[in-house]
């Protein structure tokens, strides 16, 4: 098994497209107005909209509606990305930080309220961790 991608369901998929380009650098491949991706170097963030719901399992997801799942980025630094994120996120959770376990993160909310986390490894045993 590989695990691949993480799919948002949306009421907005142009809008948060373009946060997650904006945050990610990635640019995202459109297969429909409904849907897109943004394909980083080990996983894929999809974006759908509301309507595709019904094509796969009707009434199963609901945008806006996420309270249990946080997306991670690891991204070359995390205060680089907090300023450029600076006027297109409306709520952080918590400014960059570093973490007892070696990581410095940002917890900011997408456009539609989703804990999204980016970090960068700041201790020898988190770098080695996430070493390519």
């Amino acid at each position: 098994m590989n695990f691949v991608s993480t799919r948002i369901i949306t009421g907005d998929v142009a809008r948060l497209v373009a946060f997650y380009e904006k945050a990610t650098g990635a640019s995202a491949a459109w297969a429909t107005e409904d849907f897109a991706e943004l394909a980083t170097e080990n996983a894929t963030l999809a974006i759908g909209a509301v309507r595709t719901v019904a094509m796969f399992a009707p009434g199963s997801a609901r945008p806006a509606d996420n309270h249990s799942v946080i997306i991670e980025f690891l991204v070359d630094d995390v205060d680089r990305v907090h300023g450029s994120l600076a006027d297109s996120v409306t709520e952080v959770v918590a400014g960059p930080t570093t973490m007892p376990w070696g990581n410095r993160s940002l917890l900011v909310r997408d456009p539609d309220g989703n804990l999204v986390n980016f970090f960068t490894p700041v201790t020898p045993a988190a770098r080695e961790k996430y070493a390519r």
